[in-house]
């Protein structure tokens, strides 16, 4: 018994060993990667503005909301689930902070709290619909989350932006270190303690076993409802937090801001190697999906094309990248 347990092993190491050389595995542990480095040669090529030092930390810029709303939804989706309010309960947190520091007049410090906290609440309830009602499929309870925390915005607002935030709140979004901005470097942070999350703690690994088998993991004892809740207010507080960053941007809150983020985060998420159908994706993969939709984004607008253009194009690579995935889970099956 002992020699076939070491065969086996043996045999396992070899086939991983195999693996590392294998083309497939290849292609889906670095795809992501292979594509943006081809994307911006071919970018450098075509627009010999694309490698210019402002124009790189103008991606950087760029890309760090979305980065931020992706990390979010990278949770959802490995549970084989999905998050469509993400933009609303941006929308619905800096109106929210708005209101308590530039109407009401409260410190900048406690409106720094309160936005975090806000997405983060809304996040909450997300999980709660979906654990307590017994929702069929997280579609349906973010679907309606994302009307009802959009119309709070524009309710709060009047559909008014509200403007004149303190530098203290609009110091992610403006400020640099050197050259790179604030925001890109809280995206970095935030990517490893992401990654440490995921691969080194009982609910990183509860997430993975609940996208791969909801069932199977409910009946080996782990608390999927409370994993769940945690996936999804998670989820809102990053929404939360790429809201600090938008405000430093316009230094202003809209309670139309956010429109279409979730599919931006949808996007990069998939792009960046996860999948539709759970238990499959990583935070760098999803980090380069970001970078890969910023990149796009950017020289697009270098090469002079319109913004109607623009979401044509990212439409067509949201469909090839869902088209990938589902290659990709036929070939392992």
């Amino acid at each position: 018994m002992k020699e076939q347990t070491e065969v086996i092993q043996q045999g396992d190491v070899e086939e991983k060993k195999k693996n590392k050389y294998d083309f497939k595995y290849i292609v889906n542990k670095f795809g992501a990667l292979f594509g943006l480095i081809i994307l911006s040669i071919t970018l450098a090529i075509l627009s010999p503005s694309f490698l210019k030092l402002d124009n790189l930390m103008n991606i950087a810029r760029q890309s760090s909301i979305n980065a931020l709303i992706s990390m979010g939804m990278l949770l959802p989706i490995l549970t084989a689930g999905i998050d469509l309010s993400v933009g609303s309960i941006l929308a619905f947190s800096i109106v929210v902070t708005g209101v308590v520091t530039v109407m009401w007049g409260m410190p900048p410090v406690l409106g720094i709290f309160v936005c975090l906290l806000v997405g983060a609440l809304a996040g909450l309830l997300n999980g709660l619909l979906l654990t307590k009602l017994r929702l069929p499929h997280p579609f349906i309870s973010t679907l309606g989350t994302m009307n009802v925390f959009r119309g709070l915005a524009l309710i709060i607002t009047g559909a008014t932006p509200i403007f004149g935030f303190a530098y203290v709140i609009n110091f992610t979004g403006q400020a640099n270190v050197g050259f790179v901005p604030v925001s890109f470097i809280l995206v970095i942070v935030v990517s490893i303690i992401f990654h440490i999350f995921l691969t080194r703690t009982a609910t990183g690994r509860y997430i993975y076993a609940i996208g791969g088998n909801k069932e199977a993991a409910r009946l080996s004892g782990i608390p999927v409802d409370r994993v769940l809740i945690k996936v999804y207010t998670i989820s809102g507080l990053m929404a939360g937090l790429a809201g600090l960053v938008l405000i430093g941007r316009t230094n202003a809150a809209s309670p139309i801001a956010g429109l279409t983020y979730e599919l931006d985060a949808i996007a990069a998420v998939i792009i960046g190697g996860a999948s539709f159908f759970g238990g499959v994706g990583t935070v760098w993969g999803t980090l380069i999906g970001a970078m890969i939709i910023a990149v796009l984004r950017n020289g697009l607008n270098l090469l002079g094309t319109s913004t109607d253009v623009q979401t044509v194009v990212i439409g067509i690579v949201i469909i090839l990248a869902v088209f990938v995935d589902v290659l990709r889970r036929r070939s392992k099956k």
